[in-house]
């Protein structure tokens, strides 16, 4: 479905009824990535998903994709929607666009979801590795992300066991906007560090990591879960950086667990 927000159009999808869950996905893929979550969570929840500017059916934007454009965007659809609240919840990117929205909209978060992310800013090092991919990108289309990233996108049990899910991701990201991706990554290079907004976060939050992630580890998903009042940790075996894509009955099992404590709380 196609929406407008702030000038912009998007694509997006919403499904079920009841309390609102919105998800925000990780770089370099799209809504897609939460077909599983959807399917599990629409009997009991209202969940709602849109393209990032410049990746699946949004076109790009002018210049860097913040966290805080994103953070911006989703508040922008839930206002269209006419929800007031949601628990929300994003992988990677979406992890740190999550924090945006936790310092910009406080007032609209029912709970959090933090998946394969880290707290931390870029690394001076991480910053200009960023962009000097994102100059190759530009200079050879969408294969030079995949290259990059895909053989740490998912775990070895993955690699191994499902190559055909590896197989997807490629084509997913070859299809992607290489102006889309090149300002993802100057955004998420300018990302704020979220590490003092950790203790902030008043609302239940379940930190989610696969326990083969090599991007962001099961260490720093610790880390940032003791620091948030009321987290709650799960890891997943066999998973990488994309848990909820190779082990979806696991991650949709702690999804579930963490909605019953937090309505029962």
């Amino acid at each position: 479905m196609k929406v407008t927000i702030d000038g912009a159009p998007f694509e997006y999808d919403v499904r079920g009824e009841g309390p609102a869950v919105l998800l925000l996905h990780a770089f370099p893929l799209d809504l897609f990535m939460w077909d599983a979550q959807v399917a599990a969570l629409a009997a009991t929840r209202r969940v709602v998903r849109f393209d990032a500017r410049g990746f699946g059916e949004s076109a790009p934007g002018d210049g860097a994709l913040t966290m805080e454009r994103i953070a911006d965007d989703g508040a922008g659809l839930l206002d269209l929607l006419g929800i007031e609240k949601a628990v929300v919840g994003g992988c990677s990117m979406g992890g740190y666009a999550a924090f945006a929205f936790v310092r910009r909209h406080p007032q609209r978060l029912a709970g959090v979801v933090l998946q394969d992310t880290r707290a931390g800013a870029d690394t001076v090092e991480a910053r200009a590795n960023r962009a000097t991919l994102a100059a190759k990108v530009l200079a050879e289309g969408a294969s030079a992300a995949v290259e990059a990233f895909l053989p740490k996108l998912v775990g070895e049990t993955t690699r191994r066991e499902r190559p055909a899910l590896v197989a997807s991701l490629r084509e997913r990201i070859l299809a992607t906007s290489p102006r889309g991706i090149a300002n993802a990554l100057s955004g998420l290079a300018a990302r704020a560090d979220s590490r003092e907004t950790l203790p902030t976060i008043a609302v239940p939050t379940l930190v989610l990591v696969g326990a083969e992630d090599v991007l962001t580890p099961p260490g720093e998903a610790a880390t940032m879960a003791a620091a948030i009042p009321k987290a709650r940790l799960d890891v997943i075996p066999g998973a990488g950086h994309l848990a909820n894509l190779e082990d979806p009955g696991a991650t949709n099992a702690a999804l579930r667990a963490f909605f019953a404590a937090s309505t029962s709380s």
